[in-house]
């Protein structure tokens, strides 16, 4: 299939499909859940695996022939041939440790890489009734109050919020690259929700230290990237995609503008 210039078409069919795939999440979430562990000592539950089998169809339909790297199928041994065209990268349920300790703070994450480029993203959070999604130059959140563009925002002289997770922190390293921001302050958050709030405009930064896989980020990178930020290397170069068979990131930096 030839994905169209313009994917903003796609943009609610996706959401839709997320949200399918969040119903399924909270069913598992709501029940008395058991954990496993995969063969890399991560952990997973029914909720990843009930998620993805709906996901899969779901994109097949919507984008015939285009490629899809999800976790649990890669984890599985399935590793499609994504070459040069576009593929989408999918985490049924980013944040499983914030699944399991019940906070809420966990996603649906269905990002489309182009070019090497996260164009088309949409990150669901279904505990928490909020979703964002974006591409092109146009990102949006939908919640109790409505659905409404989003912007990031600039970077302030001082005071700038940064954003760590809530389960994997590198005390050492965030605290030696917070000091060149005056006045900083620490924001947490688990899953992708690191992301979406710089993409909101309620927080300036996101640099991670540490393993994460390319399905963490992809949605969650479009979403910013629509809403005007940027997610790079600490050296500065753009994030790359399709890097088989493991899809590892190196350590990076979501920014908001400026």
């Amino acid at each position: 299939m030839t994905l169209p210039a313009d994917l903003a078409p796609l943009l609610r069919p996706l959401e839709d499909l997320a949200r399918r795939a969040g119903a399924v999440v909270m069913e598992v979430y709501n029940s008395d859940f058991a954990v496993r562990d995969k063969t890399d000592s991560s952990p997973v539950t029914e909720a990843d695996e009930r998620a993805e089998a709906i996901i899969l169809p779901g994109l097949a339909a919507l984008t015939p022939g285009v490629p899809v790297v999800a976790e649990e199928s890669v984890a599985a041994g399935t590793i499609p041939a994504i070459g040069s065209g576009p593929f989408w990268l999918v985490d049924p349920v980013d944040g499983t440790k914030e699944f399991i300790k019940r906070n809420g703070e966990f996603t649906v994450n269905i990002g489309l890489i182009r070019d090497g480029v996260p164009v088309l993203g949409v990150v669901l959070a279904p505990a928490r009734g909020e979703l964002w999604s974006g591409t092109g130059a146009t990102a949006f959140k939908e919640d109790a109050n409505g659905r409404r563009p989003i912007a990031c925002r600039p970077l302030p002289a001082s005071g700038a919020v940064i954003m760590t997770s809530r389960s994997h922190r590198e005390p050492e390293s965030l605290d030696k690259w917070m000091a060149q921001f005056p006045g900083a302050t620490l924001g947490f958050a688990g899953s992708s929700l690191k992301f979406c709030l710089v993409a909101e405009g309620a927080a300036d930064l996101y640099p991670r230290f540490g393993p994460t896989s390319e399905w963490d980020i992809a949605a969650a990178s479009a979403v910013l990237m629509a809403a005007g930020g940027s997610v790079t290397t600490f050296d500065g170069l753009p994030m790359a995609y399709g890097k088989t068979p493991k899809f590892l990131n190196p350590d990076f930096i979501a920014r908001g503008r400026g």
